[in-house]
């Protein structure tokens, strides 16, 4: 399954000068894979798109960010369903 993360955090807990939003996740999480990373930076933002085996899996990724961040995940697809 794909997932969109949008990660977010204040600017009183930028991770700038702590390592970037490299620290924000967990690459070597078992049963994620990082797809890509997009930040809006001005808005201490950061996207993620990773495959995921559960969405259990998809929260250890973000658990390094936990304490920083609030977190949104949304399933997504390229392919639409008919309704």
């Amino acid at each position: 399954m794909q997932f969109l993360v949008t990660q977010s955090h204040s600017p009183e807990s930028c991770p700038r000068d702590a390592g970037g939003s490299r620290v924000l996740y967990d690459s070597k999480c078992e049963g994620v894979q990082l797809k890509a990373r997009y930040g809006a930076f001005a808005d201490h933002t950061v996207y993620y798109v990773v495959e995921a085996d559960s969405l259990n899996a998809v929260d250890k990724f973000l658990v390094p960010g936990s304490k920083r961040c609030k977190a949104t995940i949304t399933p997504v697809s390229e392919e639409s369903i008919s309704i």
